[in-house]
C-alpha cells in the first residue's frame, strides 16, 4: 500500500522546517493507518492520510466518508460519478497562479483556492481574478497554525475570521464556507467547530508532493502519480506554489478529459449531501 499525507508549504526561507515536520507527519500516518481498516473519527489529534489499495478506485482515508459528513467534513465526492474537484492550497504566490487560472479557463474548469491572510495581502489582484473566473477562494486559516492544537473555540473562530475579513474587504464579498485544515491535522473537536461556523472541512483523496519549491517533481513524475490514482468523485489537492504544476495543468486536464471525467465545483458536496 502507498500513502500520502499533508503537506506544508509556507516561503522557501522555512522550508526546511517544513521538510522536517512533513516527515514526522507522514510518519505518524503510516503508524495510524497500516492494516487498519478506515475508522470513524478518532476523538483524539490525528494526521489525515490515505491508503491506495485499488488502481481508478478510490483511497481508504483514517476517517470514512459517512463519519466525516456529519460534520459537513468530505474527503471524495460521489463515488458513482466521473467528476473531479480541484483545490489548490496557496500559503504564497510563486508566480504560478496565472498560468494555472489559464488553464482552468481553457478548460472551463472551476477550482477552490485554499488561502491565508498572507496571500489576500500580497496578491489581491489574483484573489480578485480568482473570484471573476468563477472560482472559490476557501478558508486555510490566517496564519496557517496546527488547529488541532487549538481548543478554544474563540481563538478556533479568530484564524477562520481573519481570512474571512480580509476577503470581504478586498471583494465586497462573503468568503465561500470551504475550510482546508492546515498540514491536515485535525480533531473531532474542529471538525465540530468548523461545523459550527457554518464551514464545511475539506480534506483529499489524491494529491502528490509538489510543494518543494526547490525539489519540483518532473512532468513524468507527476504524471505517474496524478493518472493512475484519478477516480469518480475526486477531491485533488495540487499547490499553486509549484512550478510543475503550472507547466502540466493544461496537459493533465486534457488528460482527465480524454479519460471520461467533467470537473465540479465544491458546492456540489454541499448541495447534494
Amino acid at each position: 500500500m502507498k500513502f500520502l499525507h499533508s503537506h506544508f508549504h509556507w516561503p522557501r526561507k522555512w522550508k526546511f522546517i517544513g521538510g522536517a515536520l512533513a516527515l514526522v507527519l507522514c510518519g505518524a500516518v503510516v503508524l495510524h493507518v497500516l492494516h487498519s481498516p478506515a475508522p470513524a473519527v478518532a476523538a483524539s489529534v490525528t494526521d489525515w492520510g490515505l491508503s491506495f489499495q485499488t488502481e481508478g478506485a478510490a483511497p481508504i482515508g483514517n476517517a470514512t466518508a459517512e463519519a466525516l459528513k456529519e460534520y459537513d467534513a468530505y474527503y471524495v465526492g460521489d463515488t458513482t460519478q466521473p467528476v473531479i474537484y480541484l483545490t489548490f492550497d496557496a500559503g504564497y504566490e510563486s508566480g504560478d497562479t496565472a498560468a494555472i487560472l489559464d488553464a482552468l479557463k481553457k478548460h472551463q474548469a472551476p477550482a477552490c483556492f485554499f488561502v491565508v491572510s498572507n496571500y489576500i495581502e500580497s496578491a489581491p489582484d489574483l484573489i480578485k481574478r480568482m473570484v471573476a473566473e468563477g472560482h472559490l477562494v476557501g478558508n486555510h486559516t490566517s496564519t496557517h497554525p496546527d488547529m488541532s492544537q487549538i481548543a478554544d473555540a474563540a481563538a478556533f473562530e479568530k484564524e477562520l475570521r481573519g481570512v474571512e475579513e480580509q476577503f470581504q474587504a478586498l471583494t465586497g464579498q462573503e468568503l465561500p464556507k470551504f475550510y482546508r485544515p492546515p498540514q491536515g491535522k485535525y480533531s473531532e473537536e474542529n471538525l465540530k467547530q468548523a461545523k459550527a461556523l457554518g464551514y464545511t472541512t475539506v480534506f483529499w483523496s489524491l494529491a502528490y508532493v509538489d510543494w518543494y519549491a526547490d525539489n519540483q517533481p518532473t512532468a513524468e513524475q507527476a504524471f505517474e502519480k496524478l493518472i493512475p490514482r484519478i477516480h469518480n468523485g475526486a477531491i485533488v489537492l495540487l499547490h499553486s506554489t509549484s512550478h510543475t504544476n503550472a507547466q502540466i495543468l493544461d496537459e493533465l486536464l486534457t488528460r482527465y478529459e480524454q479519460m471520461g471525467y467533467r470537473f465540479g465545483s465544491l458546492t456540489e458536496l454541499t448541495a447534494n449531501p
